[in-house]
């Protein structure tokens, strides 16, 4: 009987993980913007729905936003520069762009949806179009789907390894499998995606690309000798991504 029971388990098992599997295949498709086969398990309004939905815890823990007002629009108007002059327009995302009062955190990042953010520590370094690099490399993680691509992948971490599922449609559900990590951690993938579509929107916009390298210069300075800035914790080592910069500069010099 015992023997019997085992057995049940792994054929479980082994079927939970197959689940998994198909699943995982079933929602593959191909991203409309950057033409990159992803797994995807939400809506683009989900994905909205998530960023709106997460955006003021994301600011208190930063200290809410920059209380200078001119700032705050300084910051969306180079934001919205930005979508306006790109395939980001053409989007169904819902970008806002937010100063944090943050003075001490070197980091800017995005959420799904459309919901993007930068410290007063970092962009109190930046000139204009230094800021519309961060931007525009954080708008291109939400064209990129980076955090849905995330979500669903430990969604199917957790279906092979515990079982469970989260609904589509339950929103709760999905906040609550899912953590700051999650939304925020970007893989090198990511990041050089990320990269090459920040430099192609400070082209279409405008904005002297090259730029964008001194970006990467500053964040590493900021890490000093013995400290990592916030900004590493979810963006890859700046230095390791110049020369990638550099290929994208040559790629799009000629789209501005």
């Amino acid at each position: 009987m015992r023997r019997g029971s085992w057995k049940i388990r792994i054929f479980i098992g082994l079927a939970i993980v197959a689940f998994a599997f198909i699943q995982k295949c079933s929602n593959t498709e191909e991203n409309p913007y950057t033409g990159r086969s992803q797994h995807i398990t939400m809506s683009s309004e989900q994905e909205i729905a998530i960023g709106l939905q997460s955006a003021p815890e994301m600011a208190q823990q930063h200290g809410g936003l920059y209380p200078d007002q001119q700032l705050q629009a300084f910051v969306e108007s180079v934001g919205n520069k930005l979508v306006q002059n790109s395939i980001a327009k053409e989007t169904p995302y819902q970008y806002d762009f937010h100063l944090l009062a943050d003075d001490q955190t070197i980091n800017a990042f995005a959420l799904p949806g459309g919901q993007c953010f930068i410290t007063y520590a970092l962009f109190s370094q930046l000139n204009e179009a230094q800021l519309a690099g961060v931007l525009g490399h954080e708008i291109g993680h939400v064209i990129g789907r980076h955090s849905a691509e995330r979500i669903a992948d430990s969604q199917t971490w957790q279906t092979a390894t515990m079982g469970a599922t989260v609904g589509a449609g339950d929103m709760g559900s999905i906040l609550g499998s899912i953590g700051q990590n999650t939304l925020l951690k970007n893989g090198r993938g990511d990041e050089l995606e990320s990269d090459e579509l920040g430099v192609l929107f400070m082209i279409q916009s405008g904005y002297d690309p090259y730029e964008m390298i001194k970006v990467m210069k500053i964040l590493k300075a900021a890490g000093g000798p013995d400290r990592t800035p916030e900004f590493q914790s979810t963006h890859p080592d700046p230095e390791n991504r110049i020369e990638k910069i550099r290929d994208a500069i040559d790629k799009y010099k000629n789209q501005g």
